[in-house]
């Protein structure tokens, strides 16, 4: 087995993975991820018990029991370079033995569910609403840095949004992978399920207009107005698809849940973004709690 390069896969004093300073038996087998890392706490005071609390830079991690179910929150910050760090590291601490540096022979797979924020792209998706995303379909860059495989679906919706869109004929080169059906199943009552776009910006590539000028003014309205069989494109925020993708490749069970804090069709906010996010975290915890996952 080779070995993997101290260069390649930073581990401190403590044996614990550099950027997330955890080891191996501090971090669960279930992950709720969140990107702002006060909302750790905020997931981790309905646990029973809080087993590990670890901190480096944004990267905040709990991890304790709901009962007799074990599960860990882990702040990634904001942005798709970011869940690079996060999954690549979650997946070390599952599937590298940090010792020796080498791959495991028997392989874990983790289920990642993140709970995040995001702005709704249609108009009957409104403020304070959750959706459960179907597919995670990204305009940053990440996933063309490794090797991926798309499934035939998968390949049809990525050519059919380039089509309707015309992306591909400026700068932008998106990727799509789909949820895990075997999460995604939890979340059918009281969530809004669609296809969730994400952006490696909050304001140019988001559609905002503030001193600068767009060089995709039509970006809302296509992403409004796509349209694949049954799916359509439901919100958008700046994760999901780097989740999606580098889970997916890695083995692991990925689904990104949000509540809809902006409406940008109606162009409306939400008037308590607390209350949203608590109610996004009681009601998916509860599920989480209560399944199989």
């Amino acid at each position: 087995m080779n070995r993997i390069a101290e260069s390649e896969l930073i581990i401190n004093n403590r044996g614990a993975v550099y950027h997330l300073d955890c080891r191996p038996e501090e971090i669960a087998t279930t992950i709720i991820t969140v990107g702002d890392p006060g909302r750790v706490a905020e997931v981790s005071k309905h646990f029973d018990k809080v087993e590990y609390r670890n901190q480096h830079r944004e990267f905040i991690s709990h991890t304790g029991t709901i009962g007799k179910k074990r599960i860990s929150c882990v702040s990634t910050g904001i942005g798709p370079d970011n869940i690079d760090i996060v999954l690549n590291e979650l997946d070390a601490l599952a599937n590298i033995d940090l010792g020796s540096r080498t791959i495991k022979e028997k392989f874990t797979p983790l289920n990642i569910i993140r709970f995040g924020t995001c702005g709704s792209l249609q108009a009957e998706v409104p403020v304070d609403s959750f959706v459960a995303g179907t597919h995670g379909l990204g305009l940053d860059n990440l996933l063309h840095f490794y090797r991926l495989q798309n499934n035939e679906e998968e390949n049809q919706l990525l050519h059919a949004f380039v089509t309707h869109t015309q992306l591909a004929n400026g700068h932008i080169s998106p990727y799509v992978s789909m949820a895990s059906a075997s999460l995604l199943k939890h979340f059918t009552d009281g969530y809004h399920q669609g296809i969730t776009v994400t952006c490696p910006g909050f304001y140019g590539p988001q559609g905002r207009v503030l001193r600068l000028g767009l060089g995709y003014p039509r970006l809302i309205d296509d992403l409004t107005s796509f349209r694949f069989g049954n799916h359509r494109i439901s919100n958008f925020e700046m994760e999901t698809s780097a989740i999606y993708g580098l889970g997916k490749a890695l083995g692991h069970h990925c689904l990104s849940l949000n509540v809809i804090v902006a409406n940008r069709i109606s162009k409306t906010f939400t008037p308590d973004g607390g209350k949203a996010v608590e109610n996004l975290i009681n009601r998916s915890l509860q599920i989480i709690a209560d399944s199989t996952i």
